[in-house]
């Protein structure tokens, strides 16, 4: 199904990109393609008692897409108000709605309910924006002990590099999305990690 026939089935509008408001610490907004997700939504990594958090989730497409397909709770972060206000917007026609929560705040000053198992990320900002964001989910995670999964769609060099890094995280899988475009791209796979117990 094509982006615009989830963008009407889910009563929502997320097409479009918008890099009015991006510098070197903070990526342009670009919807994740429903391709990608529909082949997350088909990994069983997220489910009806999972919730999920988006990182940059722009207009909300991811929230309100996976919320649809799995029955998760979806937590959506966007640091640009404009931006915010088309979720917000979304908020109020999608028919998955009452199962996403909407914060406009920058990534790293969120702070990590105890109930977030699910994180989503499509390349929203720069590793030094990750690298404080992870402190706070470790921090999180310290304090409340629990089996996190982080979900890395189109990630750059510099995250994968950084991520091997982290001692905490565990290489899971990898979704491969390769075969929905032209071109053979390896960046177009979902990379799958988890914090453990």
């Amino acid at each position: 199904m094509s982006d615009s026939h989830w963008d009407k089935l889910l009563k929502i509008k997320t097409s479009g990109r918008d890099d009015s408001r991006s510098d070197q610490y903070r990526y342009p907004y670009e919807p994740t393609p429903y391709a990608v997700l529909e082949r997350l939504a088909g990994s069983g990594y997220i489910g009806k008692n999972n919730v999920l958090l988006d990182y940059g989730c722009g207009k909300g497409r991811v929230g309100f897409f996976m919320a649809y397909q799995s029955r998760c709770h979806c937590i959506g972060v966007e640091y640009d108000e404009r931006i915010f206000k088309a979720a917000k917007k979304n908020h109020e026609t999608a028919v998955s709605g009452n199962r996403v929560e909407l914060f406009c705040e920058r990534a790293e000053n969120y702070h990590i309910p105890d109930s977030i198992d699910r994180i989503f990320f499509f390349n929203p900002f720069s590793v030094e924006v990750l690298q404080k964001v992870m402190e706070r989910i470790r921090e999180s995670w310290s304090t409340a002990p629990r089996k996190i999964m982080f979900f890395f769609y189109y990630p750059s060099d510099e995250y994968v590099a950084w991520l091997m890094t982290m001692d905490e995280l565990m290489f899971v899988d990898e979704i491969d999305c390769r075969d929905l475009y032209d071109g053979d791209n390896e960046r177009e796979r979902i990379l799958v990690f988890e914090m453990g117990l």
